[in-house]
């Protein structure tokens, strides 16, 4: 993919302050408030003029990086040029495991396994970011893919049941792709569809 310096306009992040909104997937609501930190007005300024020039070009920008870890079922931490990145999964939503305030949902240590598993320590990635590049924690947004057989993470969780789709605009590079593989999964019973009562229990807020 062609470079550019929109690829990582989202290390100055976080970005400008967003309307407060609700969003509903399967696992439930959740509600996106703007960040509560300020940026210095220069600043704010340069990211905002790498967002237009970003989001004008319609093309996803990507960069390589190596698994540190894994925190949770949709968030992994990955090295990209010497820095560690927190990194949240786009497009998807797996049950809690390390929510301050509630225990485990079900299926929340099937899907952190089934993370890691898939990304191990050491394993050479891809991310491509969509339109907004970071999240209100300032976690950068991706789709993750593994450079060793090309599979597109997000997408393998949610086709195997381990996780669920969440699509919150502007980001819907993969939503169709995502939206057919949570249809198969559900079909077919697999993961979370099954285990935690199917698509009548959702399994959080």
């Amino acid at each position: 993919m062609r470079q550019s310096r929109c690829r990582w306009a989202a290390r100055i992040g976080p970005f400008p302050r967003q309307p407060e909104r609700t969003v509903t997937g399967y696992l439930g609501a959740v509600e996106s408030r703007p960040p509560t930190a300020g940026l210095l007005w220069p600043v704010l300024g340069l990211v905002a003029g790498l967002l237009i020039a970003c989001t004008t070009t319609g093309l996803p920008e990507s960069g390589l990086g190596t698994v540190v870890g894994v925190v949770d079922g949709d968030t992994l931490v990955i090295d990209l040029d010497g820095r560690a990145e927190s990194v949240r999964l786009l497009g998807i939503d797996t049950p809690e495991t390390v929510h301050p305030d509630r225990p485990p949902e079900c299926f929340g240590a099937e899907a952190s396994g089934r993370l890691a598993l898939l990304l191990s320590p050491g394993a050479a990635v891809r991310i491509t970011r969509d339109v907004e590049a970071r999240d209100r924690y300032g976690r950068l947004l991706a789709y993750v893919e593994r450079l060793s057989d090309g599979l597109v993470v997000n997408l393998s969780l949610v086709e195997h049941g381990f996780a669920a789709t969440l699509h919150i605009d502007p980001n819907d590079g993969m939503r169709h792709d995502l939206a057919a593989a949570e249809a198969r999964a559900r079909a077919a019973g697999l993961g979370l569809w099954s285990a935690c009562g199917g698509p009548h229990e959702p399994l959080g807020g």
